[in-house]
Parts: structure tokens; sequence; C-alpha cells
């Protein structure tokens, strides 16, 4: 699969955003690590697909008209069974009224240090790529840093050392230091993408999540596409 063949058939069907679920393939076009799973459209699809996976799940709703899913009641975390599975897959259909294309079924990720990863397009500078404080507290800190793509691996590792919080990427109570690697590669990336596909207006995965053991992995992600370009 391209990028190509993403994210011209979405601007085809009129979409202003990728689905969480499309976001994540093109981002694993890219080699940014993320989540494991399935999408499902149907109970008996979204217990097979937990099973496959290995409990524990969470399920989300994915729809490309859908940005704010957790604002809406359209996460359901921690599901340790098939009747969990059932249950929540009947509630978060239940509870949306616009066209989806399916619920997401994913592998639950563990770690409390979150961050966050992104794209902007400066009408002056191009393409520019962030790194910040990520998860719900996105907003509170506002720990950010912004490079104009292209980066490398030196600009990458500057924009970690820029933020406040940045000690939360060392060694953090028993838990092993981010794989700064793996980390820069990420914002590479990002940039990449930036230069690389001009119908890419933005990129936002919150939370990016620093497992235990080091390693970053793309929990949710939205690609936001441009209207001016067909």
């Amino acid at each position: 699969m391209r990028a190509d063949d993403l994210i011209r058939p979405a601007l085809h069907r009129g979409q202003l955003a990728l689905s969480e679920y499309e976001s994540k393939k093109l981002l694993s076009l890219y080699g940014i690590p993320v989540t494991k799973e399935k999408l499902s459209r149907s109970p008996d699809e979204a217990v097979s697909a937990a099973a496959d996976l290995g409990f524990v799940v969470g399920l989300k709703v994915s729809s490309p008209k859908l940005i704010h899913k957790s604002e809406l009641g359209c996460i359901e975390l921690n599901l340790r069974s098939e009747g969990d599975v059932r249950k929540a897959y009947d509630r978060i259909i239940n509870s949306v009224e616009l066209e989806i294309e399916g619920v997401l079924v994913q592998e639950m990720v563990p770690g409390q240090r979150e961050l966050v990863v992104g794209l902007i397009r400066d009408p002056q500078f191009g393409p520019c790529v962030m790194l910040g404080i990520g998860g719900m507290m996105t907003e509170v800190f506002e720990d950010t840093a912004f490079r104009m793509a292209p980066i490398g691996k030196i600009e990458a590792k500057d924009m970690s050392e820029e933020l406040r919080f940045k000690a939360m990427l060392g060694a953090f109570r028993g838990q092993k230091p981010v794989d700064m690697d793996m980390l820069c590669h990420t914002l590479i990336a990002v940039g990449q993408i930036g230069l690389e596909l001009e119908m890419v207006s933005e990129i936002d995965i919150n939370p990016m999540i620093i497992t235990p053991e080091g390693r970053v992995v793309a929990v949710d992600a939205l690609v936001l596409l441009r209207k001016d370009i067909k």
C-alpha cells in the first residue's frame, strides 16, 4: 500500500480527515510505531479481533467525521472478556449517529508517560514538526518544541532537550528511558510526511505513550487533509 492509496480516495469521498484507522496506516508506512488493532463491523468480528490481539483491549469508533471520540463517549477501555467486548461494541454503536467505518479493537498499551507529536503547515515556514508533553495535559502544560522540516537526528534530539518536563524521557520511577532512536525516527518521519505529501494539512499523534520498557507507540492519531488540493 502507498500513501496515495489512502489519501486520494479519502479526498475523492470529500473527507476532511483520515479516520484513526487510516491515519495509523499512513504513519506505519513511514515506520512510525502504532498500536496493534483491527477494524470490526459486528460484535462477532470485534470478539474475534480481541481474541487475536489478546485481552486486555480497548474499543473505539473509527470515522473520518469523528475527531474528539473521548468527549462523545465513543471509547471503552480495559475490556477483559468476550462479554465485555460485546457490551462495549453495542453501547458504542448506539452512542453515535454519524456514518462510521467500524469499531477499532485495539491493544492496551501500558505506560503513564505521554507525548504529543504533530505536524503543522506554517504560512511562512511550511511544514513544521512538533514534540510536546501529551495526553490530557497537553493544553495545561503547553510544553512543546517545533522545528521546520526536514529535520535530522540532531534536531530531533534538540527538540526533546527543549521540553521543560524532559526528565520524563529518562529513567523514571523504575521505568526505562525512552528509546531515543525511535522517538527521533518518529519526528523525522513526520517531517518527511509533511514534505512529501502536500495533501496532508496537519498530523496529531496524541497520546504517543512511552512504555515502561522505553518504547514509543502512537495510541491515537489524526491526519487532517487540505481542501485546496485534490
